[in-house]
């Protein structure tokens, strides 16, 4: 099974942290590394989304690229963990791929509790976990793409 894990782009600083949402730069970030992961064929069975108005805006520009649907999910929120990673594998099986769209530092936590080895997830980055094993949850980093990388080149 695949799972990639999304950090949300860069949001407005300054107001509540459940109304952060994103800026004109991050909107146009996530449109641009949307349209790198169609053309690279990332294409997730399912994008799970952190119900935060940043992981949800961000989720959404890369659901319409993908033509996917967005599901929020509030174990995807702020307390992500492996636990909840587990059962939402559980629950779509494990022939399937989805794409988490959350926050720092749930996101490298869990991906360095995955593969054992410590990970660092930029707003914008992408990773890419590949499970190896079920019990105990375990999985290869298969790559981390830093934000940068999404950038359309001037």
């Amino acid at each position: 099974m695949r799972l990639y894990f999304l950090r949300h782009a860069i949001a407005a600083e300054g107001t509540p942290d459940d109304e952060r949402e994103l800026t004109k730069e991050g909107i146009s970030n996530t449109m641009q590394a949307a349209a790198r992961f169609k053309a690279l064929g990332i294409t997730p069975d399912h994008i799970y989304s952190s119900p935060l108005l940043r992981a949800r805006q961000t989720a959404q520009i890369v659901a319409e690229a993908l033509n996917i649907k967005v599901e929020v999910r509030p174990e995807v929120g702020p307390g992500f963990s492996i636990a909840a990673v587990e059962t939402l594998v559980q629950e779509i099986g494990h022939e399937k791929s989805v794409m988490f769209v959350g926050h720092e530092p749930d996101f490298s936590t869990t991906i360095a509790s995955l593969v054992g080895g410590r990970v660092i997830l930029k707003k914008g980055g992408l990773a890419r976990v590949d499970l190896i094993s079920d019990q105990p949850l375990l999985g290869e980093l298969i790559w981390l793409i830093a934000p940068k990388i999404f950038e359309e080149t001037r």
